[in-house]
């Protein structure tokens, strides 16, 4: 792990305090939690949710009110939620530093990876359905109206005098997912006037987008209102943040590059949490219902996501508004995060030392 990544997220002094609202009323529940006794669950219990920033209108508005719902006709008892939402990687240091999620809901599986090497997550999350994933999107670029730069392309944003937006790959999932999505489909020659596997070509686009960044915000959703704010010509972001926008009566207007990778959002019960709160059943009911065609649901018509199946995010839903995307491929088919880690984001990684001489 990058000096860079540890070294600039700051504790969430609050969520450690409020995450008692999820504890046990019984001294016991420590013990329960070591497996020497039982707890006592809470007469209500609380949930405590920490998710990334993009999909907040989904679960506050549509598929938590659902859940409760569904566990107060089940249980009689309606449970309580306590929601926090930031960068994914700001959200896993948190968690790391006592924040007390019992479920994270984050942007990508590395964030979820520095939960369990904690030991907070002791169950092999990916033994669920799509391997843990309960979502997915695409990079898109986020224009002004009528497409003044006329951006086209990854190549386009290297242009001088071009004003970017991307998060922080410090603290945000979303700006790791931009950064591997430009080299992807630059080392996989979906880029005008770059060859397939030449690295030299796809550091030099990196190196020149990232020079070109005027902001490096703290999440992908501050980068998205700052852009729509007034700052910049392209905002680098999710599909669904351009769509959620618009639903809002916005003029963003989303260009689809050539290459995109398909970012793929994992949910996971933090056990050592939930234990010590005594909402281990809870938890998992909530994971278990994340995976449903319900919810699923929501995250299609609400929070404006793709399919979990890699073959119908491609083809999307053109008819809707969802176009095809003409290469959409995998973290799996870049070598897997420990390699695009090793390459782009370690001390010495090409990211890093982008986003370093950028200033």
């Amino acid at each position: 792990m990058p000096r860079w990544f540890t070294r600039r997220i700051v504790p969430v002094g609050l969520a450690v305090a409020l995450a008692a609202l999820a504890a046990c009323t019984s001294s016991s529940a420590n013990e329960g939690a070591s497996g020497s006794g039982t707890c006592t669950p809470a007469a209500v219990p609380t949930l405590t949710f920490a998710a990334y920033s993009t999909p907040r209108e989904v679960y506050d508005a549509k598929i938590i009110p659902a859940f409760k719902a569904m566990w107060k006709d089940k249980t009689g008892v309606e449970p309580q939620f306590f929601e926090s939402y930031t960068g994914s990687t700001t959200q896993a240091q948190n968690v790391v530093n006592g924040s007390g999620a019992d479920v994270v809901a984050l942007s990508l599986a590395p964030d979820v990876q520095t939960i369990e090497n904690a030991g907070l997550i002791t169950h092999d999350w990916t033994d669920a359905p799509d391997k843990g994933m309960v979502s997915s999107s695409v990079v898109v670029f986020d224009v002004r109206p009528g497409n003044p730069k006329n951006i086209v392309d990854w190549n386009d944003l290297a242009q001088p005098g071009t004003g970017l937006l991307t998060p922080d790959p410090a603290q945000s999932g979303g700006a790791r997912w931009n950064l591997v999505s430009l080299w992807g489909s630059a080392m996989r020659g979906d880029v005008p006037g770059i060859t397939k596997d030449d690295q030299a070509g796809a550091t030099g686009l990196l190196q020149d987008v990232v020079g070109n960044v005027i902001s490096f915000d703290s999440s992908a959703r501050t980068s998205i209102q700052n852009f729509e704010g007034g700052n910049g010509d392209v905002a680098i972001t999710y599909e669904n943040e351009v769509k959620t926008a618009d639903a809002a009566g916005l003029p963003d207007e989303a260009v689809y590059p050539k290459g995109s990778v398909l970012i793929e959002n994992p949910v996971a019960v933090v056990d050592k949490n939930a234990a010590d709160h005594c909402v281990t059943d809870l938890a998992n009911a909530f994971v278990d219902f994340l995976h449903t065609k319900e919810a699923k649901g929501y995250y299609t018509d609400t929070g404006f996501l793709r399919s979990t199946n890699a073959e119908l995010a491609k083809k999307g839903d053109p008819a809707n508004g969802y176009p095809a995307i003409k290469d959409l491929f995998t973290v799996d088919e870049l070598g897997g995060w420990d390699q695009l880690d090793q390459t782009l984001f370690t001390d010495n990684g090409i990211a890093t030392q982008a986003v370093a001489n950028a200033g």
